[in-house]
């Protein structure tokens, strides 16, 4: 019993304290050194409608004339970089005409300088990549003091011979996971026999495969955004796959930038930046704190109406409504240190608000049915574990209808390339709708929101308000809802 009423205290405590970490993040301030261990909603990246961002035009360098397909293949990679950071409200447009790409996509967060020079320089490297033989490169510096770096080696492999690099776990002989994380590697059909021949080489120790720079001992294969070596991994056994694992002593953040850089770095060929400026926010400098104070309002209006209208019950709902808040935040923030952070917009935050609405009928559905149930006449808990039982039906019912439309709206307007999803994306613009980003960003608060629903508003709930009703204090009917027995 002493268990039973204990779980009230735990719930309730995880869940303010889920909720205040949400909200300030865990960071530690060092001189001009911030050290981020749980990111807050400071550290949430706003979209160019709230905050603005940058538009800039790519082209190929050095003269190219590129082909559609080359173009193509650019957009798409512009695309998977702007993912990989996290950035979901975005508009990539291919001129074919010009031989350019635009890319628009918000500032960074806390940014203050609004600098659209070195703002494009987080899209990461729009170098070539190239994984060269062994490690070895000269330098030179000019009268100014500029390095000049020159790789050595020849070239075995490029960008567009990559087909994925990810986040992996590494594994034993027994194909056991060891804990650790490496980047694993899987080359297109037109990667695979050269890379074959390039670590039979390496692995029968091809003096051109030397790590010149450093060990006379290792054999690698260095990997190369145009001057800057990013990694240069032992080869260790002969690939012929075309799956191959570069480890290291990495941990998730490191492995993952490393396969960002590789993902990023699939170009077939190198890019300049012909033109930078600014985009103004559509909604003003200001919009944004309004938006927060009216909706710290709206909820504390909701939560005083659902604990006057439902009272014990009431209560709970408005404690399970801060921990659905706070868990959309968090993930959008990246408080989950697994996962990215997402870029927030203003039909994201429609998402959120339509998921709050869908929490609160989730408890009134909830809260109706204790009042039936103990008009009934049944005891208290006969009645609660009833009315959660009879609730659940209809609850599940409108929240899994709208995870589909969530997660069609995600698929159609985040990285689906189908008919149908064309489809949709044509109607929206035809209606001056942007579907970029912004479309995907309210489909996937509005699905974090429901998935929260069901954990805080079903289950945490329940859990709160059974633990409750142990407590001889709070047995009184009335306080949920029913009259006096």
């Amino acid at each position: 019993m002493k268990s039973n009423k204990s779980v009230f205290f735990i719930v309730f405590i995880l869940i303010i304290a889920y909720a205040v970490s949400t909200v300030v993040g865990v960071r530690n301030q060092y001189g001009d050194l911030t050290t981020v261990y749980v990111k807050g909603v400071q550290d949430i990246r706003l979209g160019i409608d709230i905050q603005g961002g940058v538009d800039v035009t790519f082209a190929p360098a050095d003269g190219v004339d590129a082909t559609k397909d080359q173009l193509e293949g650019l957009e798409e990679t512009m695309k998977a970089r702007l993912v990989n950071l996290g950035i979901n409200d975005y508009e990539v447009y291919m001129d074919e005409a010009n031989d350019k790409v635009i890319v628009r996509f918000p500032w960074q967060t806390g940014e203050t300088n609004f600098d659209p020079e070195a703002a494009v320089k987080e899209l990461g490297e729009t170098a070539k990549l190239q994984f060269r033989k062994g490690y070895t490169y000269t330098s030179s510096a000019d009268e100014n003091g500029k390095v000049t770096v020159v790789p050595g080696g020849d070239t075995v492999l490029e960008g567009k011979d990559v087909d994925e690099a990810y986040v992996d776990y590494e594994r034993d002989n027994s194909g056991n996971p060891t804990g650790k994380y490496v980047v694993g590697l899987r080359l297109k059909e037109s990667g695979k026999i050269a890379f074959k021949e390039a670590t039979q080489a390496a692995y029968n120790k091809d003096s051109a495969y030397l790590d010149i720079n450093g060990s006379q001992s290792r054999y690698v294969i260095s990997i190369w955004m145009d001057t800057v070596c990013i990694s240069y991994p032992q080869v260790s056994a002969v690939i012929d796959d075309g799956k191959a694992q570069i480890t290291g002593d990495f941990d998730y953040e490191g492995a993952k930038a490393l396969a960002d850089k590789i993902n990023g770095g699939s170009l077939p060929f190198n890019l300049k930046t012909e033109t930078f400026k600014t985009i103004s926010p559509s909604m003003g400098s200001g919009a944004l704190k309004i938006m927060v104070i009216s909706g710290i309002i709206a909820l504390c209006f909701i939560m005083l109406y659902m604990i006057v209208l439902y009272r014990l019950p009431g209560f709970v709902a408005s404690v399970a409504l801060l921990g659905q808040v706070a868990g959309t935040l968090a993930v959008i923030s990246g408080w989950w240190g697994f996962m990215d952070s997402n870029t927030l917009t203003i039909p994201g935050i429609a998402g959120i608000i339509l998921a709050i609405g869908m929490g609160v009928d989730c408890n009134i559905i909830t809260g109706e049915r204790i009042k039936e149930e103990l008009n009934t006449g049944k005891s208290l808990q006969a009645a609660l574990k009833s009315a959660y039982k009879r609730s659940f039906t209809s609850i599940l019912d409108g929240n899994v209808t709208v995870i589909i439309v969530a997660i069609i709206l995600m698929g159609a307007f985040g990285v689906s390339s189908s008919f149908f999803a064309k489809m949709l994306s044509f109607l929206f613009r035809w209606f001056g709708v942007s579907t970029e980003g912004t479309i995907y960003s309210f489909g996937f608060t509005l699905l974090t929101g429901v998935i929260f629903n069901f954990i805080m508003g079903v289950l945490a709930s329940r859990l709160m308000l059974t633990s409750l009703s142990k407590f001889q204090c709070f047995q009184n009917r009335k306080l949920y809802g029913g009259a006096e027995k």
